[in-house]
């Protein structure tokens, strides 16, 4: 169901497993699990939590976690994001597996970025079997690692560890290399979550696109200056969507931020990092928001307009990707998912909402 004939792109999917098992350290893992359902509970608001049994002790799984963005929310196309977490989880935090699944079953709906840890032993092999056998459409690396015990940064401008990983994906043909940014998780240094690494990285790999995700979280002001500096460097809301609930004010500030540089407009990607949160209150509240006049009259911030909210949604992902939209939505017209009915969210499997607090 297009929210008025825009195409909806879901830039980042995510599958969850907290199971004690699938935790390297089941405390901290736990842990970890407990923080993101809180903010999970947050981000969507009432009636779009999903039952916390099922957040923390079984995954979303392949069907959940489709339906919920392309039957549950406006979104017309998801793209399931692995991760190379391994140094907490033992798939990695969010499974390839369920990113092929969700690919095998609606083809023309799913595109899929595959994990690569370039500490570890093997990444460029790594990127040729993403690429061989699971025929990838982008990279997604984490900007730190457990490395002999230790909790490690990883810097995207290493010519030694990470350039020989981009310099693989471009012989192989991929264009775009998301990097995980300004969100924790876990223990590590708040260092390795800046975008300054970025900037080395996309000077040397020009036909590259990176693609600095929970971008405008943090770190506002150097990923605006990242932008105008790298032209071949664009932002993926995820996370940073959910702000548009909860902090607008923080959200139109990052969002006047970016829109100010170098085509701007262009140059950022929606996405809400389902099942972090169901995306569909997301995209309604992005598509009502309006720049608080105060801010665009008195600090100059540049606003949002209905142009570029389609830009987002859709059309800069298209683009980056070489999709061609027109021919996309014929492929698409007429499947399971062409319908003007949005399903219940999470197949219905919601948290209660809480119970008023009672009058004394």
């Amino acid at each position: 169901m297009m929210i008025e004939d825009t195409l909806v792109v879901e830039g980042v999917a995510h599958d969850y497993n907290f199971l004690p098992e699938n935790c390297v350290n089941p405390a901290m893992g736990r842990g970890i699990g407990e923080h993101m359902y809180q903010l999970h509970s947050r981000w969507g608001g009432p009636g779009y939590a999903l039952e916390k049994s099922l957040y923390l002790d079984h995954g979303a799984t392949a069907e959940i976690l489709g339906r919920a963005v392309l039957a549950e929310s406006q979104s017309d196309i998801a793209v399931y994001h692995e991760t190379p977490i391994y140094g907490l989880f033992h798939d990695g935090g969010s499974p390839l597996s369920t990113g092929l699944e969700m690919r095998e079953r609606w083809p023309n709906r799913v595109l899929v970025y595959g994990a690569v840890a370039p500490l570890r032993p093997g990444a460029v092999d790594r990127v040729d079997e993403l690429v061989d056998v699971h025929q990838v459409n982008a990279l997604k690396l984490y900007p730190q690692d457990l490395v002999e015990g230790r909790i490690t940064p990883l810097d995207m401008s290493d010519p030694e560890v990470c350039y020989p990983v981009f310099e693989r994906a471009r012989e192989r043909g991929l264009k775009v290399v998301a990097i995980h940014k300004a969100l924790p998780l876990g223990p590590g240094p708040a260092s390795a979550l800046r975008v300054d690494d970025i900037e080395g990285a996309a000077m040397a790999f020009p036909d590259l696109t990176f693609e600095v995700v929970h971008g405008g979280l943090a770190f506002v002001e150097e990923t605006a200056f990242l932008l105008d500096c790298a032209p071949n460097v664009v932002v993926n809301l995820e996370a940073t969507s959910a702000l548009v609930r909860t902090a607008p004010r923080r959200f139109a500030e990052a969002m006047g931020a970016f829109l100010a540089t170098h085509n701007g407009a262009q140059r950022i990607l929606w996405g809400t990092g389902c099942m972090a949160a169901h995306p569909r209150p997301l995209i309604e509240a992005f598509w009502d928001f309006e720049t608080p006049q105060d801010l665009v009259e008195e600090r100059g911030v540049e606003p949002l307009t209905m142009e570029a909210k389609k830009n987002i949604l859709g059309s800069n992902f298209l683009r980056l990707h070489g999709i061609d939209e027109d021919k996309l939505r014929a492929t698409i017209a007429g499947d399971e998912f062409d319908t003007t009915e949005l399903a219940a969210p999470w197949g219905g499997r919601v948290e209660p909402a809480a119970e008023p607090a009672a009058v004394a």
